[in-house]
Order: C-alpha cells, then sequence, then structure tokens
C-alpha cells in the first residue's frame, strides 16, 4: 500500500518560511490528484494548494501569492513552499493523494506561527 510521509514543520516566526514536503512511496504519477491540507485548532480541515488530475493547481485564498505547490516526479514527491507565513497559518498540514479513487493521507506535520 502507498504511503504518504510529511515532513518539514516547525516553529517559525511571522514572515519567515517554511518547506514542506510529502513523500509517497510509490509513483505519484499513479495519482491522479494531489493536495496540502490545513488543519487548524478549532477549524474545519481545509484544502491550502491542490494539484488536479490535469496538472492544473488551485489555492485557498488567504494563501495565495505566497505558498507555491510543486512535484518532484524523480523523488515522488510534493512540496508545499510557504513565505511570509502568518500566525494564522500555524496548524497541522497533511499530504492527501487520490489513488485510483482511493484518497490516501499522510500523518501529516505540525506548522507554529509565532507572532
Amino acid at each position: 500500500q502507498v504511503q504518504l510521509v510529511e515532513s518539514g514543520g516547525g516553529l517559525v516566526q511571522a514572515g519567515g518560511s517554511l518547506r514542506l514536503s510529502c513523500a509517497a512511496s510509490g509513483s505519484i504519477f499513479s495519482f491522479s490528484a494531489m493536495a496540502w491540507y490545513r488543519q487548524a485548532p478549532g477549524k474545519q480541515r481545509e484544502s491550502v494548494a491542490s494539484f488536479s488530475r490535469l496538472g492544473s493547481t488551485r489555492y485557498v485564498e488567504s494563501v495565495k501569492g505566497r505558498f507555491t505547490v510543486s512535484r518532484e516526479y524523480a523523488k515522488n514527491t510534493m512540496y508545499l513552499q510557504m513565505t511570509n507565513l502568518k500566525p494564522e497559518d500555524t496548524g497541522v498540514y497533511l499530504c492527501v493523494a487520490n489513488l485510483n479513487g482511493v484518497e490516501l493521507w499522510g500523518q501529516g506535520t505540525q506548522v507554529t506561527v509565532s507572532s
């Protein structure tokens, strides 16, 4: 079974940057879609950035211009480059991929932005 493992989270001051990684144990060519979700304290889980089946990207309004999602097929890894971080970006960031109609989730990585 393909597994997803996130890394790169941590504690950063407002205005700082982090790069998250989502490493798949199998080929990401097999995934029809991939996305980064965020679970903030007391809030609903939301999609932050995603790749569609055709490879186009989408971002939630609050991160546009600050976050960039990318993929590196040779490493079977998806990234989320986060810049100009704000305290409201705090949360657990989870990677999700769609494989043959089945959603696969990673365990998440914590991002904490201090003011």
